[in-house]
């Protein structure tokens, strides 16, 4: 599980950093009433808020849910993360959205837009060197440590649908 952890953490860190030829686009299948669709498609699992997630997320872990919320941010470099809230401003609280093995993107101009997904609840500590990282392509953490480390709800969508 810890190298499991690890792995994902180094990932992240790097796919930022990689190239535009090497990295998923952020294309989106047709429009379905509005909504662009990322990723794979969404199915039928239980659906949860951000705040219930945030208000007990052991109980939530390793599940997967279907959320709703509104982007708050996203990353600016390519696409590769985005800030889930049940409010739009900055003193909601909200969650961290990373993609599925890395396998698409959304636009880096998704901050407004509603969002709809379905994703897999992680609990984790994020390294001091990733949170610098996420920090300087615009992200926050609520739950910093003394240490630079932070620890973090995230959820890792398998698929996510995008409104503005």
């Amino acid at each position: 599980m810890r190298r499991a952890a690890a792995f994902l953490v180094l990932s992240l860190a790097s796919a930022c950093n990689q190239t535009a030829e090497t990295a998923p686009a952020a294309s989106a299948a047709p429009a379905e009433d509005g909504w662009k669709s990322y990723g794979a498609s969404l199915g039928d699992s239980p659906q949860a808020t951000v705040a219930a997630i945030l208000a007990a997320p052991k109980s939530f872990e390793g599940k997967t849910l279907r959320v709703d919320g509104k982007v708050r941010r996203a990353c600016a470099q390519k696409g590769c993360w985005m800030e889930l809230s049940d409010d739009q401003g900055d003193k909601a609280a909200g969650c961290r959205v990373t993609f599925k093995d890395y396998g698409f993107f959304v636009p880096k101009d998704s901050a407004g837009a509603q969002a709809r997904m379905e994703a897999k609840v992680e609990v984790e500590v994020v390294k001091k060197s990733h949170v610098e990282h996420m920090e300087a392509e615009g992200a926050t953490f609520e739950h910093k440590n003394p240490d630079g480390t932070a620890n973090e709800v995230r959820l890792v969508a398998s698929g996510v649908q995008l409104k503005k």
